[in-house]
């Protein structure tokens, strides 16, 4: 059974590595879900804040992780 735990922490590992980055990007999904439902007439604006905040979430977890 332990042997099965850390098998599946592993392969988790393999697809989630930093949390914070995770969570992170989910807020900008949810973030540009809700600008796609309230604003129908503007796709772009759900675009733009997928493109800008997940290479905003990405330059922090790099900023961040550098300076570890």
């Amino acid at each position: 059974m332990i042997i099965a735990g850390k098998l599946f922490r592993e392969l988790v590992g393999l697809f989630i590595d930093d949390g914070s980055l995770v969570l992170q990007i989910v807020v900008v999904i949810l973030c540009a879900s809700i600008s796609s439902i309230l604003l129908p007439d503007i796709p772009l604006a759900a675009g733009g804040i997928l493109l800008f905040g997940c290479l905003g979430a990405l330059f922090v977890n790099v900023k961040t992780t550098a300076r570890r």
